[in-house]
């Protein structure tokens, strides 16, 4: 499989089809890897490939993926950031949409702040974000699915330096989508796509505030994954937005 390397940072990625580049991330959460895409909600490589250029990659450190790097404690949300547009660099691509699965809503927010003139659309489909009522639901979710096989393969990080990283990513500002701020999200005028969930780790109320802060943002009906024909619409919905972000430029190309 390709991969791309940067100094100590080894990110292993997938490409199929053609057209303007979107880069897509499947859930997980810290375990988010190209291997999730055929149990998805929607495989976003099969559904939009004949549409545009889709990007995947393994995150770094994903048990079960192939990218690896530093445990980046003090910038957990902006090292994610920096493998993604990194990759991006690598493959020649300047502008780009992108769409993030669970996590990858967090990663949709850095992605926007640092490089708000690279990402010309944004998808979120069933954010995960911060919960009142169950504050470490993440914490805890990313203790269980993610600590244990991740210590194994490296011996070298110490529990301290893990307890600190889940901190920083999840606690350090414990509202909303973790990654960016509510201020963010309502100055950004990046056009967004908003497929909300409702489970411990995806809290509608995350996915309404998205809609509803940003001055750009739409949101589908919810429940959108049953029936199959409901499911099957909000894909062409997806697509059809995703279409309409394309820069006039790269369209006439």
């Amino acid at each position: 499989m390709p991969v791309y390397q940067r100094g100590d940072v080894r990110i292993r990625f997938e490409e199929t089809g053609s057209g303007f580049p979107l880069l897509v991330t499947p859930g997980g959460g810290l375990n988010s890897r190209v291997s999730n895409w055929p149990s998805a909600v929607i495989n976003a490589m099969e559904a939009f490939k004949s549409d545009f250029r889709c990007i995947t990659m393994d995150q770094r450190n994903a048990n079960g993926g192939e990218s690896v790097g530093p445990v980046a404690v003090d910038d957990p949300w902006g090292a994610f950031a920096d493998d993604q547009l990194g990759l991006m660099d690598h493959l020649g691509i300047r502008e780009f949409s992108y769409m993030g699965y669970c996590i990858g809503g967090c990663f949709a927010g850095t992605l926007m702040q640092r490089a708000p003139d690279r990402v010309v659309a944004a998808v979120f489909c069933q954010t995960v974000g911060h919960r009142p009522e169950d504050p470490t639901v993440m914490y805890q979710h990313s203790s269980q699915n993610w600590v244990p096989d991740f210590m194994k393969r490296r011996p070298d990080v110490s529990a301290d330096t893990i307890d600190k990283y889940l901190h920083n990513l999840y606690a350090a500002q414990p509202d909303f989508l973790y990654s960016v701020s509510r201020d963010f999200i309502r100055n950004c005028g990046t056009p967004m796509l908003v497929l909300p969930d409702d489970v411990p780790a995806h809290p509608l109320q995350t996915s309404i505030d998205v809609a509803s802060l940003a001055p750009n943002a739409e949101i589908t009906v919810f429940p959108w994954k049953e029936p199959e024909e409901l499911r099957q619409r909000t894909i062409d919905r997806v697509r059809r937005f995703l279409k309409a972000q394309v820069p006039m430029r790269s369209a006439a190309q």
